[in-house]
């Protein structure tokens, strides 16, 4: 936005400022406009895309890089969740979970795995005893139904403790 001063005859005080344009203070310096070079994705990375970039690399300097670069809480969860020996899933093993896969172009109408790794706790023993079986399961079609079909075959990898194979 720009002011214009005007003089008391109605001319204006300062032509030379009327014909400047002024961008956003944040896109003037070098860091704003590689932020603005960056932000040309909308949706985050999905853990799937973590985990076919982690498969990618070729060496363990590589592979420590993506993870740093990625880090947060709810990767670190499912991450926990699919190596951890200690966390038991209380689902049924295998890869024929009987769901429909959600069709929507990514960023769209799902949620993603990075927000509801929060509710994982509800799938795991220990975690949530309240639940039945078969609620703890409708839950977990749910939650399946909601992602993407790239992370829902990516949470099924996890809770069958099978993302090395895949």
């Amino acid at each position: 936005m720009v002011i214009i001063r005007r003089n008391a005859d109605g001319t204006i005080a300062n032509p030379d400022v009327a014909n400047t344009t002024q961008s956003h203070p944040a896109l003037t310096t070098k860091r704003g406009m590689q932020a603005l070079q960056d932000s040309g994705r909308s949706v985050p990375l999905l853990m799937s895309e973590i985990a076919t970039k982690i498969n990618n690399a070729k060496d363990k300097p590589r592979k420590l890089k993506v993870l740093t670069d990625n880090d947060s809480v709810p990767l670190r969860q499912v991450l926990k969740g699919a190596f951890d020996p200690n966390i038991e899933w209380l689902l049924p093993k295998g890869t024929d979970v009987p769901f429909n896969v959600n069709e929507a172009p990514i960023g769209t109408e799902h949620t993603l795995l990075s927000q509801e790794a929060k509710r994982l706790y509800l799938f795991t023993k220990g975690g949530d005893n309240s639940l039945t079986q078969k609620k703890r399961e409708t839950l977990f079609i749910q939650m399946l139904e909601g992602l993407s079909a790239e992370e829902a075959k990516f949470l099924i990898t996890v809770v069958n403790k099978r993302v090395n194979n895949e």
